[in-house]
């Protein structure tokens, strides 16, 4: 629990020391700050769509082959019945 504390606490102090610094630079810098923020969330939005078009594609790639295989199970299974009519004949 003390780890968890300490390292809260440590954000906790880093984030005010930023916000501190932030608040004492030039607005060309805080500009900055914004713009690196913005380029940021853009590139995470970015990222999280292109990660959720994979998991769409590969879903349904697998998809694609679940019914692949069932068809051919159901085709083999309809083989072996048809030989098992045929030996019993």
């Amino acid at each position: 629990m003390g780890n968890k504390t300490n390292g809260l606490l440590a954000l906790l102090g880093l984030g005010a020391l930023a916000w501190w610094k932030y608040k004492k630079s030039s607005p060309e810098d805080q500009q900055k700050v914004k713009d690196t923020i913005n380029t940021a969330k853009e590139n995470l939005t970015k990222f999280g769509n292109d990660l959720k078009d994979k998991a769409s594609q590969t879903a349904e790639q697998l998809k694609e082959r679940a019914n692949e295989t069932a068809e051919q199970f159901k085709n083999k299974a309809e083989e072996v019945q048809t030989d098992i009519q045929n030996s019993a004949q």
